[in-house]
């Protein structure tokens, strides 16, 4: 089951996204639950270009997108599909709140940039 926590948006023109809980604890920050792919690829080039990411594992499905990445020494994966749009979780269910935290802080400058 998961539960769901807005962020709020200082500004009101920048759309919030929003945390789900999942079993495990671990926080799955969804930056867009309404887009296509081309913002999914958008996303990736910010972190890429501005955080310094490097995706290490791809997996490109039909419906489904997972790109592994490392962010300050935490294996994270940004996520898109096709009817849930783009998330932000933490591959593994060790070390939850030092994952959560990363997640968040992804999320939060992907916010910053009008994600």
């Amino acid at each position: 089951m998961r539960s769901v926590k807005s962020s709020k948006s200082p500004n009101p023109n920048i759309p919030m996204c929003y945390h789900l809980k999942t079993k495990s604890g671990n926080t799955e920050a969804v930056i867009d639950d309404n887009c296509g792919i081309s913002k999914f690829y958008a996303i990736a080039d910010t972190l890429a270009n501005e955080l310094n990411v490097n995706f290490l594992n791809q997996v490109d499905d039909v419906d489904t997108l997972d790109w592994d990445f490392k962010y300050k020494n935490h294996l994270l994966t940004l996520h898109y599909n096709v009817f849930n749009g783009v998330s932000v979780y933490p591959q593994q269910a060790k070390s939850i709140i030092h994952q959560n935290n990363a997640v968040l802080e992804i999320a939060h400058f992907l916010e910053r940039r009008a994600y």
